[in-house]
């Protein structure tokens, strides 16, 4: 399976990141899955009302970005909680991606939602996303699914260090990894007929 671990923190060694590393670390665990992960430290699309993504004119951002996204089967975002809400640059590349020009972003996809944070948070910006990814899906009459698991990564950098290795209180381990094989699970059996085609 093809999985993309996208990070929408724009800060530098964000704990975000922290999180799509372990993720990648538990996923590369076996040879099953290929990984990647897009970092927001160089988030270049613009605002809503302030321009637009142009397919033939991207930068090197958004070009990752969207070859990422593209490529994947399951798109896990991780994103911070800032003031109890999903950070603007989540939402608004979901905004910019939403429409006609990128629909096949949104098709033949499952999507799951991790709120990042480094005391007891995290649960909104999942909710958040997970409407705006499903108004996206429906909008643009797509067909695929957002997980209805949620993670809540609390105290991430008590738990992760740097490289995104575990160093924290085993319950953390043991419900992200619970998540993950939920993910991986609801992945399987949404994609089934399409990674028997094409894997």
């Amino acid at each position: 399976m093809n999985i993309a671990l996208i990070s929408t923190s724009s800060r530098k060694n964000s704990n975000s990141l922290r999180f799509a590393n372990y993720v990648r670390h538990v996923l590369t665990e076996t040879s099953q899955h290929d990984v990647s992960i897009v970092n927001f430290e160089n988030y270049d699309i613009p605002f809503v009302g302030q321009g637009s993504v142009k397919k033939d004119s991207l930068t090197n951002f958004q070009q990752e970005l969207i070859s990422a996204w593209e490529g994947a089967d399951l798109v896990i975002f991780a994103m911070p909680e800032y003031n109890w809400t999903a950070p603007p640059q989540a939402t608004n590349t979901i905004h910019q991606l939403g429409g006609p020009a990128f629909k096949h972003l949104f098709e033949n996809k499952v999507f799951a939602m991790v709120g990042i944070s480094n005391g007891r948070g995290g649960r909104q910006p999942a909710l958040d996303m997970t409407t705006v990814v499903n108004k996206i899906i429906s909008f643009t009459n797509s067909y695929s699914i957002v997980s209805p698991k949620l993670y809540e990564s609390h105290e991430t950098d008590k738990n992760l260090d740097e490289n995104g290795q575990f160093i924290g209180h085993e319950v953390y381990e043991r419900t992200a990894r619970a998540f993950i094989d939920y993910t991986l699970n609801v992945s399987q059996r949404w994609l089934a007929p399409n990674l028997v085609e094409t894997k």
